[in-house]
């Protein structure tokens, strides 16, 4: 056990990461609008991509390498597929999660200060916890800031269990659950539950860095361990989530706001409103941090991503000048986003959230080419190879889904 423990840390890093919008907002929004019926569409979208993900902490504990070294074995259109899908994505993606979690902050502190202020000042938080502390202060501090929303959360939704009449919960409450937006919701759901499988990559390279930190490769167990206590934690908390809007906005005859942000203040009046005031700072606590924990990955592995991207696959796996450069070019180019964009910033955000959607099967497709080469000699058992290709057809059909619901709508 003390082994095991003493390697734990990207798991965490990966469920820092996957708590952001899609639990916040959208496995709420599914208990609040629609009922029990989709708790469903959370468990099989975590399942389907469960092999996927986890072939990222596998790879990288039987080879010592992360997955972007592995899709080099794969060929250079791999990677260069990747590189495209990462660098289309990751500027929208970090101005996306930053923007919330500042609207969330000025909820919770109420300075009167501006999104575009909170959005500057928390990212310089980010980059200055990541450049000084580097590593292992984020992996201690992601390891507490999960735990403590785990822990808070879970007793919110206990307290709320003994609060809410459960006669007013419907197991399907929208008739237009099967109607085109209903489906479309779904699909949404799916796809970005627990987070998309491009975070399997970012998991193989903590996994590295842990490995650096710790001086020693972990084995098979190890990695698995780490691996399934972070994604079980997303996969919990989504469930959590859901369970939250099913007791306290499940009944209600409100109309949601679309916005993350309104939205999540809704979540947090509402609670108010049935546990007492005094429920009011831990909600919007749980918003915040929820949000921060997905802000802070999010600046740390985009960075490391365009680091392995641009390095060699001999070249020494310490922090490189790439990775300091991207930690500062990153947030400038999302702010610039946030400041100059503002007015076509949610169609910006639907680009990138239907390019990490699609490329989830395609990412998959990869990910289980990589692990199947036999000179990887990584072993898969004959039952989970077939699990992992039944998983995969799931997610062709979710993009084609998608595909077809942008095409008709």
């Amino acid at each position: 056990m003390k082994d095991l423990l003493k390697h734990i840390g990207p798991g965490f890093l990966l469920a820092g990461a996957a708590i952001g919008v899609s639990h916040l907002v959208q496995a709420t929004r599914a208990g609040a609008d629609y009922g029990i019926v989709l708790i469903l569409a959370i468990l099989i979208a975590c399942l389907t991509k469960y092999p996927f993900m986890e072939f990222g902490s596998r790879y990288a504990g039987a080879t010592g390498k992360n997955l972007i070294d592995g899709y080099r074995t794969l060929g250079r259109w791999y990677l260069i597929a990747f590189a495209l899908i990462t660098i289309s994505t990751m500027f929208i993606i970090q101005a996306a999660v930053t923007i919330v979690s500042a609207g969330l902050a000025e909820y919770l502190f109420g300075f009167g200060w501006s999104n575009f202020t909170w959005s500057l000042l928390l990212l310089i938080f980010c980059i200055l916890i990541l450049i000084i502390g580097k590593y292992r202060k984020l992996d201690v501090l992601m390891k507490i800031v999960v735990s403590l929303l785990t822990v808070s959360t879970l007793f919110s939704v206990i307290i709320a269990a003994f609060q809410v009449d459960y006669s007013t919960i419907s197991f399907n409450k929208s008739p237009e659950l099967w109607t085109l937006s209903g489906i479309g919701f779904i699909i949404a759901l799916m796809g970005w539950m627990p987070i998309p499988i491009d975070a399997s990559v970012w998991h193989s390279i903590w996994t590295q860095e842990k490995t650096k930190e710790t001086e020693q490769q972990p084995n098979s167990k190890q990695s698995s361990f780490d691996f399934n206590l972070g994604y079980l934690s997303a996969t919990l908390l989504g469930v959590l989530f859901f369970v939250m809007g099913l007791f306290l906005m499940n009944s209600s005859d409100i109309s949601f706001a679309s916005g993350s942000v309104a939205f999540s203040k809704q979540l947090i009046e509402m609670y108010t409103q049935t546990l007492g005031e005094w429920s009011r700072i831990l909600i919007a606590f749980i918003a915040f941090v929820t949000m921060f924990s997905t802000t802070l990955t999010v600046t740390d592995a985009f960075p490391r991503v365009m680091s392995k991207l641009l390095q060699s696959e001999n070249q020494s796996q310490k922090e490189t000048p790439v990775y300091r450069t991207f930690i500062i070019v990153i947030p400038v180019v999302a702010m610039g986003i946030l400041f100059f964009l503002k007015s076509s910033f949610t169609d910006l955000v639907d680009f990138a959230a239907g390019l990490s959607f699609l490329a989830s099967p395609v990412l998959a497709w990869f990910n289980l080419k990589l692990m199947t080469q036999k000179k990887n000699q990584i072993t898969l058992s004959s039952n989970y190879l077939i699990f992992s290709k039944i998983c995969l057809f799931f997610l062709i059909c979710f993009g084609l889904g998608y595909l077809i619901y942008e095409f008709i709508a």
